[in-house]
């Protein structure tokens, strides 16, 4: 069977185009305009939420997807903001207001965390997904369909 007669499955390796706009008109990331990307479905590339809505397209297709923040980033988690002691971060890397940081955690993986605000000892920092919360507009592409997953 030909490429362009199957769609895309779980597994499946794909190279595509997407973008994600935040409220259907902020565009957060997008490779439409530059070279397409190849990700493999379960990989964690993309959340499982976005791998969903690629299940069942055909190479060639172009679908625009408007997802409420359930079926995208989930909705924002009030238990997830949490104040940390400045000592918690390095001294020669002060937090900052509105910027992004990646924390180590104790398996070895990283988890992002925003500064919402500072005091003299304390920052607040929010662990939801920058996008929890928001409705999201995801455009894709699926150009081609590189490899099937092995049985």
């Amino acid at each position: 069977m030909s490429d362009t007669l199957r769609q895309v499955q779980p597994g499946d390796t794909l190279t595509l185009h997407f973008a994600l706009r935040a409220n259907g008109d902020t565009e957060v990331d997008s490779s439409f305009g530059d070279a397409p990307i190849t990700l493999t479905l379960g990989d964690g590339t993309l959340t499982p939420n976005l791998e969903y809505w690629l299940i069942g397209i055909a190479p060639g297709e172009h679908h625009v997807f408007q997802l409420d923040p359930l079926q995208a980033f989930g909705e924002h988690n009030p238990e997830l903001v949490q104040a940390l002691p400045l000592s918690d971060f390095q001294p020669d890397k002060p937090p900052m207001a509105d910027s992004v940081i990646e924390f180590s955690l104790p398996n070895g993986s990283t988890l992002a965390g925003r500064i919402l605000a500072l005091t003299d000892t304390h920052a607040s920092v929010d662990f939801n997904h920058l996008l929890a919360g928001l409705p999201i507009e995801f455009e894709v592409e699926v150009v081609e369909i590189c490899r099937q997953p092995r049985d």
